[in-house]
């Protein structure tokens, strides 16, 4: 079998978030987020976990970022946390933590790792929560401001930047079922409207990245797609997919690259569809050089009576990893990637997160031999390739996560990592996938 190769200028990275890696929570001014409230909410995380300590990457970047290097890891998608800059939200800037910021990407350039920058994974201040977070219109001024905070003062230092993380997760199942910080359960006309807000705030990030980005800025947003994947590959399933991906996907995808809420989408949302005021599409809609996407799982479509789509269920030994939700479908990262050129054209895509949680065990002698998460990212790759090969244009792939951490609602039992943290004494441990994603990366191949 001959390696499978990428581009010469394929980007292979790796990620994490802010608050599910720095700790630190309440140190040098850092204001409390939702999820530092949310944690603290009796039973709404594994096992009271909190973001407090978490892998102490506000005290040990510097050895973090020596780990990637040796590893031969040289693109990082890492994210800001908005309240150690602004802590309230929209009040006082906090210097403290700027000058964090600073100082990881001095660490960053000194190791020669490139930084690709989230402005909001999540961690909304607790105090703009308390304003009425992403229902509330508020939120879309505050947003503004730290946006231009952020570009404006690492714009020497940063030229590849997200604007928002997975408006899904922390709109639909924040404000929606509860699952996920602040664990709210509103109404669909509410959880519409934070929609809208979201989307909103990524008009701004790119406003600002183009203001104050400087020479060979870049920005886009990063969405976790549904993907549908059809059964096989007859013509009639491939098209109940494609159509799936549309109905799932269109809330997010189509007012940014088309300007507009579908009509299918408004018809359906009836009375409780957003609030829009003039000038919000024109926000929404600006260019953008790429798409992120996260995808890590899926479900199978196939046509059923008169060609309308029919999920199939999952049988019960379907496998997974330990993530509850996590089915490991490799074909995701085939047809997540296809559907969105075919649907708003050849734009520049990278794969912003794909990775597979388990509950490792601890190091033996030195190693963790995590034998499951490797062959579930190769046979990803391979679909990943496939992908690019049947001509979309993906240039990038982030693997989730560097290492072990908070994992949200799941706290630190479930471990996405390719290095094993041990959350008592915070040693690193490559695993058995990290020595074989740097070899990935040497060769530029799937081996």
């Amino acid at each position: 079998m001959q390696p499978i190769r990428f581009p010469a200028k394929f980007i292979w990275g790796v990620a994490t978030a802010a608050p599910q890696i720095e700790g630190a929570a309440f140190t040098d001014g850092k204001g409390p987020s939702v999820w530092d409230t949310f944690c603290r909410v009796p039973g709404a995380v594994h096992h009271g976990d909190t973001l407090d300590v978490a892998c102490d990457h506000y005290h040990r970047f510097d050895e973090d970022f020596a780990l990637m290097r040796k590893l031969g890891i040289r693109h990082y998608r890492l994210s800001i946390a908005w309240p150690r800059i602004i802590p309230d939200g929209d009040g006082v800037v906090n210097q403290a933590g700027l000058d964090f910021y600073h100082r990881i990407f001095d660490s960053l350039e000194r190791h020669g790792i490139t930084p690709w920058v989230t402005m909001f994974h999540w961690d909304l201040p607790q105090r703009l929560e308390d304003k009425g977070g992403w229902r509330a219109r508020g939120v879309t001024d505050a947003f503004a401001r730290y946006a231009d905070t952020i570009v404006r003062a690492f714009s020497h230092r940063v030229k590849n930047w997200i604007t928002l993380n997975e408006i899904f997760c922390f709109t639909r199942l924040g404000y929606g079922n509860g699952q996920k910080a602040p664990g709210a359960r509103e109404s669909e006309a509410v959880v519409n409207q934070t929609y809208h807000h979201a989307l909103v705030c990524h008009g701004h990030g790119v406003r600002a990245v183009r203001l104050y980005g400087g020479p060979g800025a870049r920005v886009g947003l990063t969405d976790n797609a549904i993907v549908p994947v059809p059964v096989d590959l007859a013509p009639k399933n491939i098209a109940a997919a494609k159509r799936v991906f549309v109905e799932e996907n269109i809330r997010v995808l189509d007012p940014i690259y088309r300007g507009r809420y579908a009509t299918s989408y408004l018809r359906a949302a009836g009375a409780a569809a957003p609030k829009v005021e003039p000038g919000d599409f024109k926000l929404i809609s600006a260019s953008t050089d790429f798409q992120g996407l996260n995808i890590y799982t899926g479900f199978f479509v196939r046509a059923g009576k008169g060609g309308r789509p029919e999920r199939l269920p999952f049988p019960t030994n379907f496998p997974t990893a330990d993530c509850a939700w996590l089915q490991l479908i490799p074909q995701v990262l085939y047809w997540g990637p296809r559907f969105f050129t075919e649907l708003y054209g050849p734009l520049p895509i990278y794969v912003t997160e794909h990775g597979a949680g388990y509950n490792d065990e601890a190091p033996v002698n030195g190693e963790v031999i995590d034998l499951h998460r490797r062959e579930c990212v190769r046979n990803y790759l391979r679909e990943l390739r496939s992908a690019m090969k049947d001509g979309a244009p993906i240039k990038g792939y982030f693997l989730w996560s560097f290492m072990d951490n908070y994992e949200w609602e799941d706290g630190y039992d479930r471990r996405f990592g390719i290095v094993y943290n041990d959350f008592k004494t915070q040693e690193r441990t490559p695993k058995l996938t990290a020595r074989w994603y740097s070899e990935v990366i040497r060769q530029n191949a799937l081996i």
